[in-house]
């Protein structure tokens, strides 16, 4: 194992220990999507996308919230509209905070479309379910 591998290796492990608990996915239909971009002075750059999925073989249906700001850069989200199939991974929100329903959007898999949000190879979503298998 080089020095590179020890130091992935060392922040993911920090990583789950510090979020493993809230770590979520939600694989499921996207009912409806709002995505809000906003520019202050041409400079500062911030978007919001709210997306509302409703989870394969659930009646209830989840907010999942995108934030990100930047400086000079556009941030981008990707296109996903209603009635995509999607997978969502994030963080749930902590106990005792008002938005215990909502996620924070980390990465979406759009399935139909077959993009992503932020690139990762195919074994990664299987690794965070069986990480979610585990804890139970």
């Amino acid at each position: 194992m080089g020095f590179k591998d020890k130091l992935a290796k060392h922040y993911t492990e920090a990583y789950l220990t510090k979020y493993g608990d809230r770590l979520t996915q939600v694989q499921g239909n996207v009912i409806s999507v709002k995505v809000e971009e906003k520019s202050i002075l041409w400079i500062f750059h911030k978007i919001i996308a709210t997306l509302i999925v409703k989870p394969e073989r659930s009646k209830s249906v989840i907010k999942c919230t995108f934030k990100k700001n930047r400086w000079f850069k556009k941030p981008e989200f990707i296109p996903i509209a209603q009635g995509n199939l999607v997978i969502v991974q994030g963080l749930k929100a902590k106990k005792g905070k008002e938005n215990k329903e909502s996620i924070e959007i980390m990465n979406v898999r759009n399935l139909t479309t077959r993009k992503d949000l932020i690139p990762v190879e195919g074994d990664q979503v299987k690794r965070v379910q069986k990480i979610q298998r585990m804890k139970k």
